[in-house]
């Protein structure tokens, strides 16, 4: 494993209790970093983190993101622990099940795009102030190759992650000169458990599609996310960055 110098900076990962998440949360610890795990599941989030660090270099905090004030109170709560923020890596994600867009039921879709949209927002809404402040930041966005090609059977999930990529750079834009970088990394399949949520035929389907014939390793993903998150990663945002085994075209 290459070592990303990530001395000194405090990190935010949501979803960090499992998956993706963890696998990013554990890279970012390796490197130096000191990390702020947010995650709906308490009981997960609690192991993650006795089994990650100590109380001085993991801290948690059980976060709604489908809720602004509970994500205000999270971002409070990591000030409080380590006296700033420096990176924010948005993870958590739902898929929201398959369905063809005419079946697919209403309350599905809202509740992808309250995690998937709305919980990126509210979180780069909370912490972004913090990071003006420190005159220092990254954040890290995390969609997916369906944000850019659709994956049919999955309009709501392929929306929200659209909203994120455009999201990314809307906001990296705003920030260009402040010292903060925003981007995004945009996986294939990477073998998790959010594969339970879908469809055999769903995911026989993505799978498909790679031209390399595998899934993503979550710890590929944890490395691309920690250089993005390094003082190295400074004139490149509002950027996306492919994860995808050769799946994606443009």
């Amino acid at each position: 494993m290459n070592r990303i110098d990530l001395q000194n900076r405090i990190a935010i990962v949501t979803g960090g209790a499992r998956g993706i998440g963890r696998a990013i949360a554990e890279r970012l610890l390796a490197s130096g970093a000191r990390i702020s795990l947010w995650d709906v599941d308490a009981v997960a989030l609690a192991q993650a983190s006795s089994e990650m660090g100590t109380p001085d270099t993991v801290q948690t905090a059980t976060v709604d993101l489908a809720d602004l004030a509970s994500v205000q109170a999270a971002t409070t709560a990591t000030v409080a622990a380590f006296g700033k923020i420096d990176i924010l890596v948005n993870n958590a994600g739902i898929t929201g099940g398959n369905a063809k867009t005419w079946e697919l039921d209403p309350a599905d879709w809202r509740r992808v795009m309250e995690i998937n949209l709305n919980g990126p927002f509210y979180c780069c809404h909370s912490v972004v102030p913090h990071l003006i402040t420190n005159g220092y930041g990254r954040i890290v966005n995390i969609a997916s190759i369906a944000g850019k090609e659709g994956n049919p059977n999955a309009a709501h999930y392929s929306a929200s992650k659209a909203a994120v990529i455009a999201l990314t750079k809307s906001l990296g834009k705003e920030l260009a000169t402040a010292n903060i970088t925003v981007n995004a990394i945009t996986p294939a399949v990477i073998a998790t458990d959010i594969l339970q949520q879908m469809q055999q035929s769903h995911i026989d389907y993505m799978l498909s599609k790679i031209p390399m014939g595998r899934f993503g390793k979550k710890e590929e993903a944890a490395a691309l996310v920690a250089w993005l998150c390094s003082e190295d990663c400074s004139f490149t945002t509002a950027a996306v960055f492919d994860l995808s085994g050769g799946r994606a075209t443009y």
